[in-house]
């Protein structure tokens, strides 16, 4: 498997954290040098390690939003 390199531009915030300390988090991340991206994964505590979850660009989260509002 290829090495996967990012670097997390922006920290945006905590949605949850497990009792291992892990935690789900939405950050800006730029994944292989490209553009940053919005993105929504789980996080050991020294970001090493990180689970699965979603990437989103600017335009898709402002459809998520809009989704969210309707049934929220």
């Amino acid at each position: 498997m290829a090495d996967i390199k990012y670097d997390i531009v922006e920290e945006l915030g905590v949605v949850s954290e497990s009792n291992r300390g892990w935690k789900k988090e939405l950050n800006r991340i730029s994944w292989n040098g490209r553009e940053a991206k919005y993105d929504l994964r789980d996080w050991a505590p020294d970001h090493e390690k990180m689970g699965k979850g979603i990437t989103l660009s600017h335009q898709e989260l402002i459809a998520l939003r809009e989704l969210l509002n309707k049934i929220l």
